[in-house]
């Protein structure tokens, strides 16, 4: 891993991006992996969560750099998609999308429908001043975002990309220390961002599997399975205990090899495992998301059930919008 320096900065850029504020379309998922059938959970309550909840499991987001667009004026919306990759693909910005076709943060996309598309408008070159004496910094922890980082210090993301080389595609790691631009406040404290049905423990366990997610290049599909499906095992608590010997965010079994007791409540590691593929840190012993046939092509509840092997698969459907919303505020 390469850090960021005070001076210069490098650019870095990354395979994944890691701070969209887009939702999902209708999607469409499923997978599949050996897990024991585990305990129905208590149905959860998006606006009220319980303080002990039970798992279920038996295992288990300045002006940015756009390019100039004058064609197509109109995209028609196609399985899968989201308003955020639609806009990337097109060069524009998620906010100036949803802004022309009247669409909030978590307003849901469906196959068919057409979207106006409008480029965003660019805003004044800031004012030239005079360097800041004392540039402060910011040292990133783990579920760190650039826009909760940006946010904090009352700066735009595009100014914290600018003063560190960054582009939106660049991924930014534990350690990395980024420059704050001069002319920002200082931060006050504030409680961490988290989003609508979640505290703050949830919204920092659900921005690490979503930063996970673009660090390993894994469509916003694919990290929506995995924000509902820890939803629904743990609570999006990384929990010590469960259902026989099941634990962590995805409530994994050490039992069915899913890795020790000590792995699985590794919050990183955990996440990685569910999402599975080349960079599995449990290799193959086990069967992640990415390692399911087709998961793209099937149904939500199809993709997570694969994984889990859940003994109430139905379970999973409840928080596919939520999930949507989840990733718009914290992505």
């Amino acid at each position: 891993m390469r850090r960021l320096t005070m001076s210069p900065l490098p650019a870095r850029h990354r395979a994944a991006a890691i701070w969209p504020a887009a939702v999902a379309g209708t999607i469409a998922l499923t997978l599949t992996a050996e897990h024991s059938a585990h305990a129905a959970p208590p149905e959860p309550a998006l606006t009220s969560l319980p303080p002990a909840p039970l798992p279920s499991a038996a295992r288990s987001l300045g002006t940015p750099v756009l390019a100039a667009v004058t064609a197509p004026t109109t995209y028609t919306v196609k399985p899968g998609d989201t308003v955020w990759g639609i806009a990337r693909a097109h060069g524009l910005d998620t906010a100036a999308v949803l802004a022309s076709n009247g669409l909030a943060p978590d307003s849901v996309i469906r196959p068919g429908q057409v979207l106006a598309l409008t480029p965003a408008a660019a805003s004044a070159p800031p004012a030239s001043a005079a360097p800041e004496p004392e540039p402060r910094s910011h040292e990133v922890h783990p579920g760190d975002t650039v826009s909760a980082i940006a946010s904090a210090n009352g700066v735009t993301v595009d100014a914290v990309l600018s003063a560190n080389g960054l582009t939106r595609a660049s991924i930014i790691y534990p350690g990395d220390v980024l420059r704050i631009p001069s002319g920002a406040p200082a931060p006050a404290a504030a409680a961490p961002t988290t989003a609508p049905g979640l505290d703050a423990e949830q919204s920092e366990n659900a921005r690490l599997i979503i930063r996970i997610g673009r660090e390993l290049g894994v469509s916003d599909r694919g990290i929506l399975i995995a924000l509902g499906t820890a939803m629904q095992e743990s609570w999006l608590r990384n929990l010590d205990w469960g259902d026989r010997d099941s634990l962590g965010l995805f409530q994994q079994r050490p039992s069915t090899g899913w890795g020790s007791a000590e792995q699985i409540l590794d919050r990183d590691r955990s996440t990685r495992v569910f999402y599975g593929g080349a960079a599995d840190p449990n290799g193959t012993a086990t069967r992640g998301l990415l390692d399911i046939p087709g998961w793209e092509q099937l149904p939500y509840t199809d993709a997570a059930q694969a994984v889990q092997i859940s003994a109430y698969p139905d379970r999973y459907a409840q928080w596919e919008q939520p999930a949507t919303t989840w990733l718009a505020v914290l992505g």
